[in-house]
């Protein structure tokens, strides 16, 4: 079966960095794209970045200039390199995968645990 892990959340003061990480494992999963939500509490979740297999990159406007987002295809690895952090980027980040499943040639859409990142002022 196919499981994404999120890790490098933590608290960090406004203006600072963070660096997230993801990492997909399991067999018979052919991965497309890769990408990360957030939900602050009371709040919606909301899309942050994405990357494709192509390294075709997406950012929500609220990050544009501060994150990165990168990928390797070899390692089904992807992190979120985030800078400038405010108080408002508080939030439980999400990593997620889709693609199709060898076996049944079906879309699947998996999501990690959650790693939280606390921006202090």
């Amino acid at each position: 079966q196919v499981q994404v892990v999120e890790s490098g959340g933590s608290l960090v003061q406004a203006g600072g960095s963070l660096r997230l990480s993801c990492a997909a494992s399991g067999s018979m999963f052919s991965i497309n794209t890769m990408g990360w939500y957030r939900q602050a509490t009371g709040k919606q979740r909301e899309f942050v970045a994405s990357i494709t297999t192509v390294l075709s990159t997406h950012y929500a406007d609220s990050v544009k200039g501060r994150f990165t987002i990168s990928r390797d295809n070899a390692k089904n690895t992807m992190s979120l390199q985030m800078n400038s952090l405010k108080p408002e980027d508080t939030a439980v980040y999400f990593c997620y995968a889709d693609g199709v499943v060898h076996t049944t040639s079906r879309y699947l859409e998996v999501w990690g645990q959650g790693t939280r990142v606390t921006v202090s002022s």
